[in-house]
């Protein structure tokens, strides 16, 4: 049985390193280069890919999730639904104290717990609630926007009503995960024993902390994250080393070359991607009309966040694109605007990891 060594190539740092030191390491014509399109990329990505395939003389596979088949039965989904079902509010209850709460018990008088073993808190229903049911109006809006683009995320986005937030990062299981899972499941069938190798780093974040160096994922498949303990400059050395130049966006500000722009991108790089590439955010505002077409609630914005308004026009106008790039261009919490921000010019490096000579 064939090993067959799949390289998840993004074109940002990471990956960049992981398929140099896989082609270093593993047997000739058995390291399979992958790259997962979003449908959310930079040009500058493409051309990267195109550059090291040229430098290091290899053939990176390029897969595309397809939603096609996914939009006729969420259109007949929403055109026959008729659930007479509310959602409502509730608030906590509290014994007379005020301060003691009352915990919930079910039919038999016995105290209900959670999946911890603690118990839970009762609660009440408040106000008329919502029904959860798509209004005419609403079925109307979305059976005439829901019809797909060719483009993975915004297909992937139309079908939800929304975009990805932290809590809900649809994107990443449904256009990268899922399809390289399928593309190796594709090589197993094939005979071959399949080791994915992961450009993950313990020092990236919090929930990386623990990530294992290798770990079996499947029958017959392995992940190997041979990068865990490796800093984010000896990652660019590496590549450095061998004469492999860096992605040009970590020259232009941006911290991350997944998508552009990623829906967790930070303050400054929202500010450089806006001052850079307006191109990207004019996208962006077409992508929350057509998306917010395809909702219940009529409205969608790219980046989510907190808001204690019910109006949906009062939050669509405080968290769209524009009003987020606004934001971007201020300091002190979004208080004050930052005067040094206009400095930047659109042609200077702007490098998060200090690449700039």
């Amino acid at each position: 049985m064939a090993t067959k060594h799949v390289i998840s190539v993004s074109g940002g740092k990471d990956s960049t390193a992981l398929l140099l030191l896989a082609l270093e390491r593993c047997p000739q014509g058995t390291v399979v280069p992958i790259f997962c399109d979003t449908g959310n990329e930079h040009q500058e990505v493409y051309d990267y890919l195109a550059y090291l395939e040229q430098a290091l003389g290899v053939t990176i596979t390029r897969l595309r999730a397809d939603f096609t088949d996914r939009f006729a039965p969420r259109r007949k989904f929403i055109a026959r639904d008729d659930r007479t079902r509310r959602e409502y509010n509730t608030r906590p209850v509290f014994e007379a104290d005020g301060v003691t709460p009352v915990l919930k018990r079910d039919g038999r008088g016995n105290i209900v717990y959670n999946k911890k073993g603690k118990p839970v808190q009762k609660t009440v229903k408040v106000g008329g609630g919502r029904r959860v049911r798509w209004s005419n109006k609403a079925k109307r809006r979305a059976l005439a926007a829901l019809h797909p683009t060719g483009n993975p995320f915004l297909d992937l986005c139309m079908l939800k009503g929304r975009f990805p937030s932290r809590t809900a990062q649809f994107c990443t299981e449904e256009l990268k995960r899922n399809i390289a899972v399928e593309f190796q499941l594709g090589l197993q069938e094939q005979g071959h024993r399949v080791i994915s190798w992961q450009g993950v780093r313990r020092d990236e974040s919090e929930a990386r902390r623990d990530a294992k160096l290798a770990e079996r994922i499947g029958p017959g498949i392995w992940a190997f994250r041979p990068l865990v303990e490796w800093t984010a400059a000896q990652v660019f050395d590496f590549s450095g080393v061998r004469g492999i130049h860096p992605n040009p966006l970590y020259l232009q500000g941006a911290g991350r070359v997944g998508c552009m722009p990623c829906i967790n991108c930070s303050k400054g790089e929202l500010r450089q991607i806006a001052l850079r590439w307006p191109e990207h955010p004019d996208r962006i505002s077409e992508w929350e009309h057509l998306v917010g077409q395809c909702s219940k609630r009529g409205f969608s914005t790219f980046f989510a966040d907190s808001h204690k308004a019910r109006d949906r026009r009062q939050v669509f106008a405080d968290l769209n694109v524009w009003t987020r790039i606004q934001w971007a261009q201020t300091t002190r919490g979004g208080r004050q605007f930052d005067l040094l921000a206009q400095l930047d010019e659109p042609t200077a490096c702007a490098s998060a990891y200090g690449l700039c000579e």
